[in-house]
């Protein structure tokens, strides 16, 4: 918390840690703690990237793989049951935050200043 704003970031947990998150906005608010609240997550638009990213890599550089030894995805890794955009709307259009406005931010591929350029390397 910074003054009476309440700031989180939820990168890639398991989707119900927003309502942990939005039930303490909504407790901070309503014993008059906090004005307001600001949750940063990652957008679906983010998903573009990590299919591009393709394996995960070991400590030496080369690819991770799975029992069967198929190389394991970078994009596995962040499936719909994970902290997203979508995950977040749902649950404030329910008012799970109770009164406490939010403002809801998403992380989109146009935030990462190298993107093009990674682009062009990995076609």
């Amino acid at each position: 918390m910074k003054k009476r704003v309440a700031f989180d970031l939820e990168w890639n947990s398991k989707h119900q840690t927003f309502d942990r998150d939005l039930y303490a906005f909504r407790a901070f608010h309503e014993c008059d703690l906090i004005d307001a609240a600001v949750l940063l997550t990652r957008s679906a638009s983010l998903n573009t990237v990590f299919e591009k990213l393709g394996p995960e890599l070991d400590s030496d550089g080369n690819p991770k793989t799975d029992k069967n030894g198929k190389p394991k995805l970078i994009k596995a890794k962040y499936g719909a049951s994970t902290t997203w955009m979508g995950k977040l709307l749902c649950r404030l259009n329910t008012g799970r935050h109770g009164g406490c406005p939010v403002l809801a931010l998403g992380i989109t591929p146009k935030l990462i200043t190298d993107w093009a350029e990674y682009g062009k390397e990995h076609p």
